[in-house]
């Protein structure tokens, strides 16, 4: 059931420890691209932590009659340039840090984009799998009562995202339109498509990780038919990439899951693999010489697309990558060093803020369409979000090569530019 979210979680412990420095190394980028840009500290100041962060307490009824409180979260990072946009996680060891970059991360997303929003991010501390529905429904109905005074459709709206999934968002929308008194499906994205939701919302992630793909491989000038590809991470958007570059001609060599990675130097079999994976991304398990996560990550192919957890490439590995492109599609799975490394080597990254935005700039669709009442194809979708997502590529790649800096410092600036500015004519600074 748990497959709209950005992956699997992995192994929790180490998420604990990787989620320390998101934070940190969100804010340093960003003084970075704000130096650069030739914004001030007081700048810094205002866009370093978000303008809002509440917690909440949720009571909920288990099914054995017991009471449970659970924690939530929700981050408003800027909304300088309009309501704030992004995700509900249900995580058992998300935190307030993590949060915190996530709304700003979701900030930048939009910028780069060019959307009418600013960032934001929600996540309640809970474990889904071992949850019912019953329970799951309590909860979500307990976190739009908690939250319902500080988001809605002119506010700030929510969206799926690590284990959460439609089925959620329906619950909450109709939680909210319950204490409205009426009809508010610009509340929230993510929904159903009876409900007011997007054609091409649940694949929209992927396809800006495979758009990305392709404007990168014209800049390598490296030919997309026949490109040897790896995707490290089966779940929604690593499986869905897998697809669209099976699908686009490419040579797909490479996948993994938690347990484990698959690598064949001629190819793999991706409509089988998908047809045998569960419902969390697993497949490995059914296959003999699987090898790490980490030795894949060093196989030899054209693009790696690193779409598990977070740090995957570090100072430790970053000298031995040997993709001529990476694309990634988690939050997060290149450190700051390795980022340095890898621009040392002249290996083009296409950082996560960039390569990710194509699940935000179709909430922002689903949002517009709620508001008109008139719903677009999958086909009017995705050709918007191409172009969209090639403008925002191109900008970014070109400022990169005016600037001298890598893709991802370029990505923040862009990003960060029009909150800056915004800022600015608001008088905040």
């Amino acid at each position: 059931m748990w497959t709209n979210g950005i992956t699997n979680s992995g192994d929790e412990k180490e998420k604990v420890i990787e989620t320390l420095n998101l934070l940190t190394s969100t804010q340093i980028v960003i003084h970075d691209a704000l130096k650069k840009l030739g914004y001030n500290e007081e700048m810094f100041e205002l866009l370093k932590e978000p303008l809002r962060m509440v917690n909440v307490r949720i009571p909920v009824r288990m099914d054995d009659g017991s009471n449970k409180i659970f924690s939530g979260f929700r981050a408003q990072h800027n909304d300088a340039v309009g309501p704030t946009m992004g995700g509900i996680r249900y995580h058992p060891q998300v935190n307030i840090d993590e949060v915190k970059a996530l709304s700003m991360w979701m900030g930048l997303k939009c910028g780069i984009a060019d959307l009418p929003f600013g960032g934001g991010k929600g996540a309640i501390l809970c474990n889904p799998r071992t949850m019912s529905m019953g329970e799951l429904e309590r909860l979500s109905r307990g976190y739009v009562r908690a939250i319902s005074q500080l988001v809605g459709p002119a506010k700030d709206i929510p969206a799926p995202d690590m284990y959460t999934n439609s089925q959620i968002m329906a619950w909450m929308m109709d939680e909210y339109s319950r204490l409205r008194q009426y009809e508010t499906p610009g509340f929230i994205t993510g929904k159903p498509l009876v409900l007011g939701g997007s054609e091409g919302r649940e694949k929209a992630g992927a396809l800006g990780v495979a758009i990305c793909i392709e404007e990168a491989t014209k800049k390598r000038g490296i030919a997309l038919q026949g490109a040897r590809v790896i995707v490290q991470g089966f779940g929604n958007a690593g499986s869905y990439v897998a697809k669209f570059m099976h699908d686009a001609g490419a040579i797909v060599v490479g996948i993994s899951d938690v347990y484990g990675a698959l690598y064949n130097p001629d190819g793999l079999n991706i409509n089988y693999l998908l047809d045998r994976r569960d419902s969390f991304g697993t497949v490995t398990t059914l296959f003999e010489g699987a090898i790490t996560n980490k030795e894949l990550l060093e196989k030899d192919c054209d693009v790696l697309v690193p779409a598990a957890i977070a740090s995957q490439i570090t100072a430790e590995n970053a000298r031995n990558i040997k993709a001529r492109i990476v694309v990634e599609a988690a939050n997060g799975p290149t450190t700051l060093e390795a980022t340095n490394i890898l621009a040392e080597r002249d290996i083009l990254l296409v950082p996560d803020v960039l390569a990710g935005a194509g699940g935000v700039t179709v909430s922002y669709f689903e949002w517009v369409q709620n508001k008109q009442g008139y719903y677009w194809s999958e086909e009017e979708v995705a050709e918007k979000l191409r172009k969209r997502l090639v403008k925002s590529f191109n900008e970014i790649y070109d400022l990169s090569q005016t600037h001298k800096v890598n893709m991802r410092l370029a990505a923040y600036m862009v990003g960060v530019r029009k909150m800056a500015e915004a800022a600015l004519f608001r008088g905040w600074v």
